[in-house]
């Protein structure tokens, strides 16, 4: 017994000891043109290894241990790049994809030691108020959830909407502003129930399994950026493995995932990549086990397939779609009622699809042109009802609005020089469009037809933008960006320009410049007034683009290695804003979040949105990152009666401390990682309300001269995220506990008046919310 037993320990201490293995691969390419760079030297630090990059620009390293390594990239002519924190892990092979910038100058030898710019952005037109984001960040961040709207509240100046959606606000702006690319290509708002108007949802219908490294952008865009005012999120697709077939499976509070991943055939270097989700929610439904009056559903698939050619270049095809419907049935038992809402039985319907096929081609040895087509499908519907006391049901609002649009984006880039750098291009959407839209505005009032449209439009986009690079810590970008919508012929010609000086090995300042419009959410458009002849009227047809000035101010110092600070002025002033035609109102749509706005409205609005952020980042290093953000701004607006006044985003501050660490057990076979994120925020701003009027008229009625003269309670919350790994032979698995608002803090949404109670009602936005993953890679 007592050998058996010793054997028994011996055979589970050799297993245990066992080092899994994995291979790290990838591709070194020049960072302009995205053209292959053979003969670069690649090594592994840690273990000083180095391989060749072959004529395909590809390197590889078999059986390399599980664990984290930083890479070094040198490659004659150009910036040396060092790539840390690469991870390897025994479930999937690491593949990464490495740009090298050109060196005007190589004499200086020091300039070919000087490591790259942690985040980075990957556009290199973008030298100010951005920044790459990684996939690793919107799976490690605490309550990021696998979704770059929620990752990105950890940046300066950025903050949640409200707890219930994924909404951002961007210094000031509305979340309306925001701008989604994907792979050069304008997409729809890709995001599970969504509304009109709105750039967010609930939950994020993108996969992380198919997002790489991508930009977000939040002032003085880059010239190829058009029809936004607040921010840009430019997404990439990562590609899938092209050696071997991969899997990943997940189960969690949001959804079954399974991923699958690989090369079409040995002889052939495409590969496919598909991710699809079904909701967790609507299992649990079915089964009985959840009964909260409303039934919630979505399920999403999204793609990407790779497939190059040896003489017509590289071809892709991509695309995303998701379904998301939630509903309320009647219940026509009014003992069993406990709220008023019971009393408004309702369907929400909230679909997009989007698809496309993108070309990149050499042309000459310069010059490289990228193009894509495409489709998008978007369909929103809501439909409410109303119980009488009675029990009779009756008609209170509906709405239908189906967008369809045919995409087209071409984008050219030529290098004359390593100090000259041409980016020209073209973005057209041809856009068919079937709306309807009729309620009653208060109960009791007739059912009113406010849209009623269907037809067709385009939007046409050129841009150019030159960058001139005088020397390897100089540069300059200038260009100009043209917005053109043909259904009223409304245009805007856009300048843009941004520089960047790094003074030295640790500090750098930039400056941008930028105008930008952006045309009004589609349905404004065509709101409708009935002329006495019965004629329709569409009152906001002629409507302009709503315009902003934006000027920014950057410096950073980099203290250390891993610490750096960055300090950031910024001012951006609104114009051309809509607002109401009615010189009483305050009305403005630099408040709206969503939806199409009805009211007759006018290009008389302003605004201006300007403050200073100063963050201090601790790249991880060692297992442990750190980030302070510290944001002090002020978001004003003024009618058409010529009050300025805060806007309902004027916040005011915002402080953001997110930090984590890893701790991996010697083999480096387990990996536990605690992840914290603190917010602390001034409250959005909210209108009083009257309630002898709202008493006398049985709904809320706004002290409208009044707007946003009242603030919310300070917003604090607390998230933190719990994960185990484990690395087992030809498996990686993962275990996570994201727990949202973990000392349910109930902040306040806003106020409302109740019929029922007779009173001012304060709203609170969610609590405590555990979040349950786990997840396979094999």
């Amino acid at each position: 017994m007592r050998t058996s037993f010793i054997l028994v320990f011996l055979i589970i201490s050799i297993v245990g000891a066992a080092q899994y293995k994995q291979q790290l691969r990838g591709a070194v390419v020049d960072h302009i043109l995205q053209k292959p760079l053979a003969g670069a030297t690649v090594t592994v630090v840690s273990i000083k290894q180095s391989g060749i990059t072959d004529e395909d620009g590809i390197f590889r390293f078999n059986d390399l241990p599980v664990g984290s390594y930083t890479l070094v990239v040198t490659y004659a002519g150009f910036k040396d790049v060092t790539l840390e924190n690469v991870a390897v892990n025994s479930g999937k092979e690491t593949v990464v994809n490495i740009p090298l910038e050109p060196l005007v100058k190589t004499e200086n030898e020091i300039l070919l030691k000087a490591n790259s710019k942690k985040n980075k952005p990957l556009n290199d037109m973008s030298v100010v108020s951005a920044r790459a984001f990684t996939v690793e960040e919107t799976q490690k961040y605490a309550a990021s959830v696998n979704d770059p709207l929620r990752m990105a509240t950890v940046f300066p100046g950025v903050l949640a909407a409200d707890d219930g959606n994924n909404r951002i606000i961007i210094r000031g702006n509305s979340p309306a502003g925001l701008l989604w690319k994907m792979k050069r290509i304008d997409i729809p708002n890709p995001n599970h129930f969504s509304s009109v108007a709105s750039s967010g949802g609930g939950i994020s219908i993108l996969s992380s399994q198919l997002l790489s490294n991508s930009d977000f952008v939040t002032s003085a865009f880059a010239a190829e950026y058009g029809n936004a005012l607040s921010g840009v999120f430019d997404l990439k697709l990562r590609t899938g493995n092209n050696e071997k077939r991969e899997y990943n499976l997940q189960a969690g509070m949001l959804g079954l995932n399974v991923a699958a991943e690989g090369p079409f055939s040995k002889s052939y270097k495409g590969s496919y990549l598909v991710n699809y989700r079904y909701s967790t929610l609507a299992i649990l439904d079915k089964i009985g086990i959840l009964n909260g009056g409303s039934t919630t559903n979505f399920q999403d698939l999204s793609y990407n397939i790779y497939l190059p050619t040896r003489s017509v270049g590289q071809f892709t095809l991509f695309g995303f779609g998701g379904m998301s419907s939630e509903y309320r049935n009647a219940e026509l038992d009014s003992s069993k009622w406990e709220t008023a809402d019971q009393r408004y039985p309702y369907k929400m319907v909230a679909n997009t699809a989007m698809t496309g096929i993108t070309h990149t081609v050499a042309v000459g040895k310069n010059g490289s042109l990228k193009s894509g087509i495409g489709m998008s499908y978007t369909r929103n519907e809501y439909n409410e009802q109303y119980i009488e006391d009675d029990l009779s049901v009756t008609e209170n609002y509906r709405d239908r609005f189906t967008t369809r649009k045919g995409l087209f984006n071409s984008t050219f880039n030529y290098r004359f020089n390593n100090k000259n750098h041409l980016r020209a291009g073209v973005i057209i959407n041809m856009i068919h469009f079937n709306y309807f839209q009729q309620g009653r505005e208060h109960r009791g009032d007739p059912i009113k037809t406010n849209i009623d449209a269907t037809g067709n439009t385009s939007t046409q986009q050129f841009f150019g933008q030159w960058q001139f690079r005088p020397g390897n810590d100089f540069t300059i970008n200038a260009g100009v960006h043209y917005l053109r919508l043909a259904l009223n012929n409304t245009s805007s010609i856009e300048p843009r320009f941004s520089a960047r000086w790094n003074i030295n090995r640790k500090s750098s300042i930039s400056l941008g410049y930028g105008l930008h419009s952006q045309l009004l959410p589609l349905g404004i458009y065509f709101a409708q007034q009935k002329n006495t002849d019965g004629s329709i009227n569409y009152i906001n047809k002629n409507l302009g683009f709503s315009k902003a000035h934006h000027y920014v101010l950057s410096y950073g110092y980099r203290l250390t290695p891993a610490l750096f600070i960055k300090t950031e002025i910024y001012y951006q002033q609104l114009f051309n804003a809509a607002v109401s035609t009615d010189s009483t109102s305050t009305f403005s749509s630099l408040n709206v979040e969503e939806d199409y706005v009805t009211d007759p409205l006018v290009n008389k609005g302003k605004g201006k949105n300007y403050g200073v952020e100063v963050s201090l980042e601790r790249y991880l290093r060692n297992n442990f990152y750190l980030t302070l953000s510290n944001s002090l701004y002020q978001s004003k607006y003024t009618a058409l009666d010529g009050v300025e006044r805060n806007t309902r985003f004027n916040g005011n501050y915002i402080v953001t401390l997110i930090s984590g660490k890893d701790f991996v057990s010697a083999s480096g076979h387990r990996t536990f990682g605690i992840n914290i994120k603190l917010i602390y925020a001034g409250g959005l701003r909210t209108t009083p309300i009257d309630l002898a009027a709202s008493q006398q008229n049985g709904y809320t009625v706004y002290k409208e001269k009044e707007a946003y003269s009242l603030q919310n309670p300070a917003y604090f919350r607390t998230d933190v995220r719990l994960s185990v790994q484990w690395n087992k032979k030809y498996l990686t698995s993962t275990l996570s506990l994201d727990i949202q608002n973990l000392t349910n803090r109930l902040n306040v949404y806003g106020n409302y008046y109740s019929k029922d109670d007779g009173k001012i009602i304060t709203a609170y936005q969610t609590g405590f919310i555990p979040i349950l993953n786990y997840k396979i890679d094999f």
